[in-house]
């Protein structure tokens, strides 16, 4: 048996079930190796959208997700998406063929490449074949993006068949957290406030209880969004998008506790909104994550459940324990009420600027209008997947989601175009629930060739491009200084056309009463993508870039 197909059954028997892809002749064999042992091979139009495929996959799923690209420009093209994934800290395999020879035109120094976007490397070993690829894939179930290097004359060698056993993912060393400080901290609190981050996506059911136990608001960072949805004590996402209550209610903390996150910059609004007076606790399982942003007055090291389960079994309120009144003062019924009335975007006035910006011009929707009335189309069993651009906000904060596996953001490395094929790979994960991708015209025109692998699937898909005909966020930066506009701004364009062409179902809108046919394509057997260019208004910047934008 060749290494190739070693490593394809050692993956699938480690539990890949998906592997996303673009197939050249130095991923054939390990790709088909994994097919033959069961896996879905899902091809992709290019290999950054794979990547994001793959990525998108990951986190919607909570399994390790699986790439496979040609040698050379199959590894560049993903380079993108791959960045993404590292610095999301997805799990993710990357079969990474090498060409070894440094005179060879398909050389590049994968190591060098893994460590420069954060990921780990790995590489097959002819006389390990089977060790090393189920040592990547266990390094991903932890939490790594691993680039796994197969190098081309490694894959072609003959060794001894594969069939198990399959070793168990080993946890973390498990060491007792001190939680003296942080419990002491949480008792002499009277405004407690939790701001969950990305690493505390597992954390929800401890983090809640802990919460009641000592009155804590919750909050979550927007890599987190949907963690504590249906919480009566959900204010939501801390930072630029924090609504006007969210961001009055962490001012007014007395102690914040970062929990799996490292206080940003978005999620501080550039560290205005945690109040100078509030104690920070910053948990998290990394101790190079402590004080990255800001500083903080207390650090704790362990996982974020197990943390928060060993404060719980010091106040007496384990898993199956009775939770006592903390000594947080303002969970009243009165704050309650606030938060029912004032806690979503969706309840803060604003003025509609749908309409013509002239007399005679095509009319334009307003994006918080547009967003609010998907809302209320869409069924709550949903996954949104939003990508970057001056847009986002409004989906990411107009767009309810059931849980934290509902929203998925690619923000990381903050580039424009993964959306849709992030989409996509939610989508996959997620086949029972209706997938909504969120982009930019900028972002749409850059991955609309992942429309192909949309059309393939048949999954239901629906892609709200929110259209101002311009790269907005440039726009919003420069615009006002004066600055020329012509290289960031563009010409209306048909998208819906485009999307049509592709397969898919499109629908141009301006106005709400176009949003009809979304309605009907919802009841319908929704066999086929529907892509909605939604001609926004643009005239200004969005509320959370213009305060991101200030001091730069």
């Amino acid at each position: 048996m060749r290494v190739a197909e070693v490593v394809g059954r050692v993956l699938y028997g480690h539990g890949a079930r998906y592997v996303f892809g673009v197939v050249g002749s130095g991923n054939f064999h390990v790709t088909n190796a994994l097919v033959a042992a069961g896996a879905r091979f899902v091809a992709a139009a290019h290999e950054g959208g794979a990547a994001s495929m793959a990525d998108g996959y990951a986190r919607t799923s909570g399994t390790v997700g699986l790439l496979s690209v040609h040698q050379g420009p199959g590894v560049t093209n993903a380079l993108t998406g791959l960045t993404e994934a590292a610095k999301s800290r997805t799990p993710m395999v990357v079969l990474a063929p090498e060409a070894t020879a440094p005179r060879s035109n398909f050389f590049i120094d994968l190591p060098a490449l893994a460590a420069s976007v954060g990921a780990d490397f790995h590489r097959v070993r002819a006389t390990h074949a089977a060790e090393d690829a189920g040592a990547a894939y266990r390094a991903a179930a932890r939490g790594a993006t691993v680039v796994l290097g197969l190098p081309l004359e490694v894959q072609q060698t003959e060794t001894e068949p594969w069939s198990g056993p399959v070793p168990a993912v080993a946890p973390p060393p498990a060491t007792a957290p001190q939680v003296e400080p942080l419990l002491a901290a949480l008792q002499a609190a009277r405004r407690p406030v939790f701001i969950a981050g990305r690493g505390a996506r597992a954390a929800r059911k401890p983090l809640t209880r802990l919460a009641d136990a000592c009155g804590a608001l919750l909050a979550v960072s927007a890599a987190a969004k949907g963690l504590f949805a249906g919480n009566p004590w959900n204010i939501d996402v801390a930072g630029g998008f924090a609504t006007p209550l969210a961001a009055e209610l962490i001012g007014e903390a007395d102690l914040v506790v970062a929990w799996g996150s490292t206080l940003n910059m978005w999620t501080t609004r550039h560290g205005e909104l945690i109040p100078p007076s509030a104690v920070v606790v910053q948990v998290d399982h990394d101790p190079a994550a402590f004080g990255v942003n800001r500083p903080v007055d207390l650090t704790v090291t362990g996982e974020v459940a197990a943390v928060a389960e060993a404060v719980l079994g010091r106040l007496g309120a384990g898993p199956a324990g009775p939770v006592e009144a903390g000594t947080g003062g303002w969970r009243t019924p009165e704050l309650a009420q606030r938060i029912r009335d004032h806690g979503r975007w969706r309840t803060v006035p604003y003025r509609d600027e749908s309409g013509s910006a002239r007399p005679g011009a095509p009319a334009t929707i307003d994006p918080r209008t547009l967003s609010a009335v998907l809302d209320d189309l869409l069924p709550p069993d949903r996954t949104v997947v939003v990508d970057s651009g001056n847009f986002m906000g409004y989906p990411s904060m107009w767009l309810d989601v059931p849980d934290v596996a509902g929203f998925c953001f690619t923000q990381a490395f903050q580039s424009v175009g993964l959306g849709l094929a992030t989409a996509l790979g939610a989508a996959v994960a997620r086949p029972d629930r209706l997938t909504v991708a969120a982009v930019g015209d900028g972002g749409f025109v850059m991955s609309a060739t992942e429309l192909v692998t949309a059309v393939r699937l048949a999954l239901p898909l629906l892609v709200v491009i929110y259209d101002d005909a311009a790269y907005g966020a440039e726009v919003h930066h420069f615009g006002p200084d004066g600055h020329p506009l012509e290289t960031v701004t563009f010409p209306e364009t048909d998208l819906a056309a485009i999307a049509r062409g592709y397969g898919c179902d499109g629908l141009t809108v301006r106005t709400v009463d176009d949003l009809g046919p979304v309605r009907r394509w919802l009841a319908g057997p929704r066999t086929r993508p529907l892509v909605v260019d939604a001609k926004v208004c643009g005239a200004r910047g969005s509320w959370w870039l213009e305060e991101a934008f200030r001091g730069h």
